[in-house]
């Protein structure tokens, strides 16, 4: 009897929950799984403006994956997220798991923690736009930054940052690292602070150095903190749009370098090709699961 009425009560527990998750449900379905449904719907149909005249939709199967494949740019700008991301994300990972290092060290006692942490963390809540405009402003020919170089004597005209290849991606590059390196610190921070302190006292009674410690325990701890960031990172690369987007007007010059997936997806839903872009952001999202599988898998592989 007792047995009975202690089912009924863990069945009534679980009603609740699942009544709970319902608003969770409902935003999923309407937000993200319907949008997804119908993006691949509309990949297999000819569906674009063309003047005053609609043509589509109409059914045309995997052309639309053809043409893209066809036109060769996909291949391009996925090579230009791929380097701005990765420059972006080593030194945002490196200096993160520095300073997460200090910050939860309780031997260094460092003053002012909060203070800092609070700073580091300020970027994040920039809007991406508000900060590109501030970095075009600064890096412009006549803006700040190439006055300070002229004034010092290390150039003697103003260098168009805007104008080479690598000067733009190095600061797209730099202002992704400045949005997000203190975001990845607290998380890391985080993972170090959940780590048992017997493990670090007993490794400093064994005579291990700080560094042993940090790459022989610390390390190898985070490794699920370190896949989730590495992970979300690649997601959040692959989706750079609003930096590059306005740095470079929408164009991703010089000779469009710095134009990235989203950037190209754009262009296609600005000019109303649904069935194209509905195609790419399919692309885009095999690309996605594709290359965050290889981190999952990488990364598993080196824990066994």
């Amino acid at each position: 009897m007792g047995k009975k009425s202690s089912n009924q009560n863990v069945v009534r527990y679980n009603r609740w929950g699942y009544i709970f998750l319902i608003p969770f449900i409902a935003v999923y379905v309407v937000f993200q799984l319907v949008p997804l449904v119908t993006t691949i719907y509309n990949s297999f149909f000819e569906n674009y403006r063309s003047g005053l005249t609609q043509v589509g939709p109409n059914f045309v199967g995997l052309a639309n994956f053809v043409k893209i494949f066809q036109q060769g740019d996909i291949l391009k700008y996925t090579g230009n997220t791929m380097i701005m991301w990765i420059l972006g994300f080593v030194p945002q990972i490196i200096v993160s798991l520095v300073l997460g290092a200090w910050f939860s060290d309780p031997s260094l006692r460092l003053k002012g923690q909060r203070f800092f942490k609070t700073v580091i963390y300020l970027p994040n809540l920039i809007m991406a736009s508000a900060f590109a405009m501030l970095f075009f402003t600064l890096f412009a020919d006549s803006g700040p930054i190439n006055s300070i170089l002229m004034n010092i004597g290390l150039i003697s005209k103003p260098y168009t940052f805007m104008s080479h290849i690598w000067s733009v991606r190095v600061l797209v590059a730099f202002m992704n690292f400045l949005m997000w390196f203190g975001n990845t610190t607290i998380l890391l921070m985080a993972g170090m602070l959940g780590i048992d302190t017997s493990l670090f006292e007993a490794a400093q009674v064994d005579g291990a150095t700080p560094t042993q410690i940090f790459f022989r325990i610390t390390l190898p701890l985070l490794r699920p903190i370190l896949i989730y960031v590495m992970i979300t990172s690649l997601i959040g690369g692959l989706q750079m749009f609003d930096v590059p987007q306005i740095l470079t007007n929408g164009s991703g010059d010089p000779v469009r370098s710095s134009m990235t997936l989203i950037m190209y997806l754009n262009k296609h839903l600005y000019s109303k090709n649904y069935g194209m872009g509905g195609a790419l952001s399919v692309i885009l999202f095999i690309i996605t699961g594709i290359l965050s599988l290889i981190v999952f898998k990488t990364t598993a592989q080196n824990k066994d």
